[in-house]
């Protein structure tokens, strides 16, 4: 289904699955506002869109912010008077290799306003778009990561932050049938981007060795989320893991 006409908002679309999907949905014939703290990497975003079906705008926003988000969904209502799909992406780790009992609150608190706080304003924001818009009703997906479903060692804040947004996405599906309101979430495992830089050299594994683990073409994800948001609203994909083959997630460790 094209997506000619519809508005669609991608968060942390300034690098990596961000931007993938932002420049696949305006491949598509999207309508893209994309979103994120750095002006300059939403900009490279936008150029690297030129001449593509769709068109990609950015307005930079820090999503921990309530009253930064509920400004950055009034200028899509203004600009386009509608918003059909919300990819809430934007996500952020603690510092690496630091064990649970030497975690900083401030490192805690940081993954938890941008993985989670930033997620619930922001699909908050949608709900009163969607529900009031004619004809009403809209989709949400979330990037859960495979972190919603398995930790990875010494990362606390992320993996409770990732299962939170599992509930989350759960609530909102059920909150939102009474709008048409479809919330779906995709659970990445290894796309290739700054994120898994890391993963050729080795990371921590459960058993306690290092390891290098592979990726794959963030494509992939892409790919994914433009399905999702294009079937019908009578119709959903609830979860969806799309992970690297070989990647150690599934099996005993």
């Amino acid at each position: 289904m094209s997506g000619n006409n519809k508005i669609a908002l991608i968060t942390g679309a300034g690098s990596g699955v961000g931007r993938a999907v932002a420049l696949a949905m305006a491949k598509e014939g999207y309508t893209v506002v994309i979103t994120g703290r750095r002006a300059s990497a939403l900009d490279e975003t936008v150029a690297a869109g030129k001449g593509l079906s769709g068109s990609l705008f950015a307005i930079p926003a820090d999503l921990t912010d309530p009253e930064q988000v509920a400004k950055l969904f009034g200028a899509v209502k203004d600009k386009y008077g509608r918003l059909d799909v919300l990819f809430n992406n934007a996500g952020v780790n603690a510092p690496p290799g630091v064990l649970l009992e030497d975690l900083d609150p401030k490192d805690w608190q940081t993954v938890v306003n941008t993985n989670l706080s930033a997620v619930f304003y922001c699909t908050q924001q949608a709900f009163k778009i969607m529900k009031a818009q004619t004809p009403h009703g809209g989709r949400i997906i979330n990037n859960g990561s495979v972190s919603s479903q398995a930790p990875r060692p010494n990362s606390i804040p992320y993996t409770a932050t990732k299962h939170a947004v599992s509930g989350l996405t759960k609530t909102t599906s059920l909150d939102g049938r009474k709008y048409d309101i479809a919330c779906g979430q995709i659970d990445i495992g290894n796309a290739a981007s700054a994120m898994t830089s890391a993963m050729s050299g080795g990371v921590p594994q459960a058993n306690g060795t290092m390891a290098p683990e592979p990726v794959m073409d963030v494509a992939n994800v892409a790919s994914a989320v433009v399905y999702m948001a294009s079937l019908p609203l009578d119709a959903n994909v609830q979860n969806i893991t799309v992970m690297a083959t070989k990647m150690p997630l599934v099996g005993r460790g």
